[in-house]
């Protein structure tokens, strides 16, 4: 079995999509939640990729794309970027969303939807990631070594932080990102706010 970590390339995208699904519901399988089997990747991965592919690499086991780690380098640009570029094609693809529900799929249909911009900053942790793996690349210290790959490279632009987000009940995330050196920044009702200094 060969692994190894590469860097993007635009013929990755539907494994990005598939990856995002995949380990959507708290790192398990969330196709179950989504009737739109896009919403989540094109929400939490795709745009990453588009907007930063430098930032993005994937995890490729027997020439099979397993897993990514992607970022923005500056969070709040980004997410100007999204709300400007990005979602205004996506008000298109997907429906509104329920005004009553607050499951995840309605919340970012919530956030593709709404018109006004509001800046997130985590200060002294401009950039912030996301990191999927399939089962068949988990174990190994691949983790770990997306990470380091992704750390490099902020590091090379000079970037002193990154933080992400994780959820209560992803218990095995939670620890994975602690043991390797992110610190508690912000609880909140779904989860936590994570930060490591480069």
């Amino acid at each position: 079995m060969t692994t190894l970590i590469r860097p993007f390339h635009p013929s990755d995208i539907p494994d990005l999509y598939n990856i995002c699904l995949k380990t959507g519901d708290n790192g398990n399988d969330a196709s179950h939640l989504y009737e739109d089997r896009y919403l989540i990747g094109d929400f939490y991965a795709v745009p990453y990729a588009i907007y930063q592919p430098e930032l993005t690499f994937v995890l490729v086991v027997d020439g099979r794309p397993v897993g990514y780690i992607l970022a923005a380098s500056d969070t709040p640009e980004f997410e100007r970027w999204k709300s400007e570029e990005w979602f205004p094609p996506l008000r298109e693809k997907y429906p509104k969303p329920d005004p009553d529900a607050t499951d995840m799929r309605n919340n970012m249909l919530r956030d593709i939807h709404k018109l006004e911009f509001k800046p997130f900053d985590v200060p002294g942790y401009p950039a912030h990631l996301h990191i999927d793996i399939l089962p068949q690349g988990q174990g190994g210290g691949w983790g770990l070594k997306l990470m380091q790959t992704l750390w490099d490279q902020l590091r090379s632009m000079d970037v002193p932080g990154v933080h992400l987000g994780v959820g209560k009940a992803n218990e095995n995330a939670v620890g994975f990102y602690r043991h390797i050196g992110f610190k508690l920044l912000t609880e909140h009702q779904w989860g936590y706010t994570l930060g490591k200094k480069l």
